[in-house]
């Protein structure tokens, strides 16, 4: 079975795009499943869209857990977790992102083991409404390898037969051309199996209890510059990485960290200062892969002692 994810901003066609694809699939014998995935409508906004198609009857429903293939057709969605760019990926999965930096640049910020393909923005004044969702969809539908050039225009033609011949024509001569730049990956996503959910895990909630004033209160010491002044004392909560669940995207946590308290060691994991840490826990969030997890400082500081005593 076919499994693939679309990602972009309310406005950018996703939605169309996953139609057309999926039209595209059925005209050539497949039997096809395309939706959007979206909360209130509101331009702007992350929203996905995915399709499955088989040649024999599909039985799943919802979400895509394990994509073969994701699109991103607005890449400063990678790095927002709401967004869900990178959850389920594996090292089958091939990532496709709209952007004007190169495949070389965003190998190093996301250290995927995966290919990872890059097309430039569509350039044309249109570019914002309905071209990109024919990019993607043109994209995507020559990386199967099963859906012909032609094929895919039928389905855009069946589509989009309402838009004006004018914006039409653009729309085909965009995905062609995307088609065409994707042909020396023609075949590269590949059939992916279904998740079995036998022993599916419910996932873990992030726990911030509360504490009495006396001890959440801010320690500051005294005026001295940023090096000096140890900003950890103000943190109640303490972010700490799983290094076994981080996939070493150090780009994510490092830029977002509001006081570079997140360096990169040279084995590419990102390392805290907690010293200057102060507990603010915005990397948690940011964190795709969930690799931080919270803890009360407290509790932090009685396990360091532990650990002194032995």
């Amino acid at each position: 079975m076919f499994t693939i994810r679309f990602h972009g901003r309310g406005g950018q066609g996703m939605k169309t795009a996953s139609r057309l694809l999926g039209s595209a699939f059925f005209l050539e014998g497949f039997e096809v499943q395309d939706a959007p995935r979206y909360g209130a409508e509101r331009r702007g906004a992350p929203m996905s869209a995915y399709v499955r198609a088989d040649r024999k009857p599909i039985n799943a429903r919802g979400v895509i857990l394990q994509p073969g293939l994701v699109i991103v057709a607005d890449d400063s969605l990678v790095p927002v977790p709401a967004a869900g760019v990178l959850a389920g990926i594996t090292e089958s999965t091939v990532m496709l992102i709209v952007s004007h930096e190169q495949e070389a640049i965003w190998r190093n910020r996301l250290n995927l083991k995966g290919p990872i393909l890059v097309i430039p923005p569509v350039d044309s004044a249109r570019a914002e409404t309905a071209l990109i969702s024919a990019a993607c969809a043109g994209a995507a539908a020559c990386l199967t390898g099963v859906i012909s050039c032609e094929t895919l225009i039928d389905a855009i033609r069946d589509e989009l037969d309402k838009i004006g011949p004018e914006l039409l024509n653009e729309n085909l001569q965009v995905a062609q051309n995307t088609y065409e730049l994707m042909s020396n990956f023609k075949g590269l996503v590949k059939d992916t199996e279904l998740v079995s959910l036998a022993n599916y895990q419910k996932p873990a909630w992030i726990d911030l209890p509360l504490e009495p004033s006396e001890q959440s209160s801010p320690i500051v010491q005294g005026s001295q510059t940023s090096t000096l002044v140890r900003t950890g004392l103000w943190r109640t909560q303490r972010p700490v990485i799983d290094y076994d669940s981080c996939h070493k995207c150090w780009w994510v946590c490092s830029s977002f960290c509001p006081d570079s308290a997140i360096n990169i060691g040279k084995d590419g994991f990102p390392v805290i200062d907690y010293d200057h840490c102060k507990g603010c826990m915005i990397c948690v969030a940011q964190c795709p892969s969930h690799a931080i997890e919270t803890i009360p400082e407290a509790k932090a500081q009685h396990l360091e002692q532990l650990g002194e005593q032995k």
